[in-house]
């Protein structure tokens, strides 16, 4: 891909956060998601690229969402696209920290194409790559780390995401003195930190969204961490309910007309096959991994990531915005 795409993409997360954060602390996650969509297909359709969304939301009920299989752009270098518009909706809404924009974009052909579904993850940075197997048990995926970082077993640090699901995983894993950090929400920025030099972010674990888990894949891929996915229906995380079945039966179809079998261990390289990728996240609430959005008058801040996977360069740009100067489609998001 073509190194000034980077800054576009940077523009696009910046655009969605702009639009999200005019919902912060309103209660309304709905309404955040949908703006922060509008202001990001928007970009994208004015973006000099051939896109194609290869994994998003709202395939299934049609909704207006940026859905799998969604071409956009003006025409120009062809890229999958991965993306989560707002990681973190139901923290926007509350005014709660780590909501951010992100998106992904790789070669075609690069990223796995997958349904929007749950998706089991375990991801690591650098100095434990290749240590990790979703075949095996938690508990010997941790004691593997920690022997691949020479750390006792009390000595490391996991992050998940603080949900039902994850309850009896987090009691196990503090009953052995192992700290545990517990997100609202927000898996993306989770496994970026493990990544990160100045964080002591040993491991990821969580069963959350297939997107965010394909959108961490590239980060993971550009940063040489590691990961394993395996895409779990919805009954299988969920209770047994009757729509939550059917639901799950729908997924399961998907994953066989899209070429990918649930319950499959997937490694790296089998939902990331090129390091030469873009990922891009900008805060919209103040976080572990960036700024959140901040408006004084008609002057609105955003700090975004940006990291090239091909060249391995990781930046943060800060980057103020006058709303009487944005480009008015956008503004109606925004103001």
């Amino acid at each position: 891909m073509k190194p000034e795409l980077s800054i576009a993409f940077s523009q696009v997360t910046e655009g969605a956060a702009l639009a999200g954060y005019k919902w912060l602390g309103r209660g309304d996650k709905n309404s955040a998601d949908k703006s922060a969509v509008e202001a990001m297909r928007y970009l994208l359709n004015n973006t000099s690229i051939d896109g194609k969304i290869v994994i998003g939301e709202g395939e299934i009920d049609d909704a207006p969402m940026l859905y799998i299989g969604e071409e956009l752009g003006l025409g120009g270098s062809a890229v999958d696209i991965a993306v989560d518009p707002i990681e973190g909706t139901r923290m926007t809404a509350m005014g709660q920290s780590n909501a951010i924009a992100v998106l992904a974009a790789g070669e075609k052909g690069s990223f796995l194409e997958a349904p929007d579904m749950y998706m089991e993850k375990l991801v690591v940075g650098p100095k434990a790559k290749g240590c990790i197997d979703l075949h095996l048990p938690l508990q010997e995926n941790l004691h593997n780390v920690a022997k691949a970082l020479n750390k006792e077993l009390e000595e490391l640090v996991v992050v998940t995401l603080a949900k039902p699901r994850h309850e009896t995983v987090i009691r196990e894993m503090q009953q052995q003195g192992i700290r545990v950090y517990a997100f609202p929400d927000g898996d993306v920025a989770a496994s970026i930190l493990t990544c990160m030099p100045d964080s002591d972010i040993d491991l990821m674990y969580c069963v959350g969204g297939a997107p965010e888990g394909i959108v961490t894949a590239a980060v993971m891929k550009a940063l040489d961490g590691d990961m394993h996915g395996r895409l779990l229906p919805r009954h299988q995380v969920k209770e047994q309910s009757d729509d939550n079945i059917r639901h799950g039966n729908i997924e399961i179809k998907r994953c066989i007309e899209m070429g990918v079998e649930p319950n499959q261990v997937l490694a790296l390289n089998d939902m990331v096959k090129s390091d030469n990728v873009i990922f891009s996240a900008t805060g919209i609430t103040k976080g572990d991994l960036l700024d959140g959005v901040y408006r004084d008058g008609d002057l609105i801040t955003t700090e975004t990531l940006l990291i090239q996977g091909k060249n391995r360069t990781i930046r943060k740009i800060k980057s103020t915005h006058d709303i009487k100067h944005l480009d008015a489609s956008l503004a109606e998001l925004v103001c």
